[in-house]
Parts: structure tokens; sequence; C-alpha cells
């Protein structure tokens, strides 16, 4: 573990634990008083600062659930070692960088407050993204695509309406929270892309970035839920973090091509990595520092730091291949 001054706000983290072969959930438990803190800086922090510490967190959760993907297309081809090296990675990126990002931002409220955070995202996806990726795909010849993006918003409609319904209950304190969703499990084999668009694969790559970071953000608002006793909100929130991630992400990940051969994804996981340590995240660190968001500056510099072991420990393990 790599040590940073945000962890005071952020003590309670339990171990990853495999819910599918896809994917890991995570488990996140904020004091009070350290949640209080974290949004007290996020108030202050530069608008710009915000931007970058979202940008982050998609990003650091994209690289968690395609870690994870490239983790069982490794173990498919018989090479272990590679396998733990990207689930290994696949965890500091959610359980260190993603908490972390969240933790400064401010992300984790109360629970009437992660419900409506949540509600305002369902809502977007249901009534706005997903449609215009549905009508696009579709006129662009991507049938698979809109047929998907279709499924898709049409889920997020009933998760909005499930979070509604949760939080009447949690402001009222009257009625039942929603029984979670059950993920219909999407199985990620590697293959080209199987959409032809440009402005589709754009499409898919935007959607999957958000369903990740739906998926990192549930499973901290479920914490959130469980440490308040709300066990019934914390299931809700989880299994919705599960569709998302096992179903949406996937579902998009195999239109998209997503994996691929295990030397092809060490090569696109090395170039992410040194592109977040050399150019994303130094650039991120400079224009925090320049506006005085120190500590946001010093995350952004111990991020791109840990980002470069990533993508030398990556390299090695191709080196190991050729």
């Amino acid at each position: 573990m790599f040590r940073r001054s945000i962890r005071t706000l952020v003590i309670g983290l339990c171990a990853l634990t495999a819910a599918t072969p896809a994917a890991t959930a995570v488990a996140l438990t904020v004091p009070v008083e350290g949640q209080q803190a974290a949004h007290a800086a996020a108030r202050v922090l530069n608008p710009q600062t915000l931007t970058d510490l979202d940008t982050t967190m998609k990003g650091e959760a994209f690289a968690y659930a395609s870690y994870s993907l490239f983790a069982i297309e490794a173990d498919r081809q018989s090479y272990p070692a590679v396998a733990k090296l990207f689930r290994g990675t696949a965890r500091t990126e959610l359980n260190e960088h993603f908490r972390e990002a969240a933790a400064l931002a401010g992300t984790v409220g109360s629970n009437a407050a992660n419900l409506r955070q949540a509600i305002n995202g369902e809502t977007y996806e249901h009534q706005v993204m997903y449609r215009r990726f549905a009508a696009e795909a579709r006129a662009d010849g991507d049938l698979k695509a809109a047929e998907l993006f279709t499924e898709i918003a049409a889920d997020e409609g009933r998760h909005r309406d499930a979070y509604r319904a949760a939080l009447k209950v949690v402001t009222t304190g009257h009625g039942t929270i929603p029984a979670p969703p059950k993920a219909d499990v999407v199985p990620v084999p590697a293959g080209p892309p199987k959409v032809k668009a440009a402005r589709t694969k754009a499409n898919l790559d935007t959607a999957m970035h958000g369903e990740a970071l739906a998926y990192g953000k549930y499973q901290l608002f479920a914490a959130r839920a469980r440490q308040t006793g709300n066990t019934a909100l914390a299931r809700l929130f989880e299994g919705t973090a599960n569709v998302e991630l096992h179903e949406h992400f996937a579902g998009e990940a195999v239109l998209a091509g997503l994996v691929r051969t295990t030397k092809t994804n060490l090569r696109k996981a090395i170039a992410g990595e040194r592109n977040e340590a050399t150019v994303v995240y130094p650039g991120f660190a400079k224009q925090a520092a320049a506006v005085g968001d120190t500590a946001a500056a010093r995350f952004f510099r111990d991020t791109a730091a840990d980002e470069a072991k990533h993508a030398a420990a990556f390299q090695r393990a191709l080196d190991r291949l050729q």
C-alpha cells in the first residue's frame, strides 16, 4: 500500500471478495466525521480540481473493470502470473485510487444525499444518454448496439424508480426498501468489436466508463448505508452495482471488443498506465497546485507514481511472454 494523507479520512477498508468471476466487490467504511471533513474539503476545492477528480474516478473504475476481465482472459490462456498481476492492479485502482479521489471530492454523503445522487444519474442515463446512443447506433446500422442501449435504458429507469422508493422510506421512515435487482451476468470472451461505426464505438466507451463509475459509487453508498444500520438499502445499492458491472459494462465490453489476447491486453494496459503516469495525473497535479488544492495535488502526484510502477510491472510481464 502507498501512504497518502487522505487516508486519515478513510480507515475501514475491507478486503475484496469475488462476487463473480468477472469482478470483485469493494466494501468501505467511512467514519461520519471523516465524511463531514471530506464534504467540507470538497466544498472549497476549485471547480477544475473537482472535474479532474471526477475524471480520475471514471478512469480508475474503468481500469478496475477492464483489468478484472483481462485477468479472466489471462487465466483462460494459462498465464496465472499475469492474471494475478491484473487482479492485484485492479484492486489498487479501486481500493486506493478510486476511493481516495471519492474522499477528496466528498462523493459520499448521507443515505438520502446518496440516493438523490443516484437518482439523478439513473434519470439522465434512462431519459437522455442511452436513448440517444440507441438512436445513433440504429442510424449507423449497429443494430445490436441499439438493442443493448435500449435494454440498458429500461434497466436504468427501473433503478431510478427503486431508488426513488428507497428515498421515500429513508426520508419518511415509512415503507419498505425495494429488493435489490439481480444481475444477468454476461461473459466477455476475447474478440474484435462487433460494431462498425466510430460513433457507436465512442458511445460504448462513454457508456462503459459510466457503468464502471456507477459500480464504484454504489459500492461506497452501500458501505455508508450498512454503517448506518440500513442493511436493506445497502443490499439495494450492492445489487444495482452488480447489474451495472456484470451485466451492463460486460455487455458493452463484448460489443466494443474490449478483451483481446493477453499480450494485446498488456500492451493496452501499459499504454494507459504510462499516459496517466506521464501526462494525465502530472497535469492534474499541476493544475491543483496552481489553485492551492495541495491535498489533491499530492494525491495526483502519488497516483502518477503508482501508475508508473503499474506500467513497469505490465511491461515486465509482457517481456516474459515475448
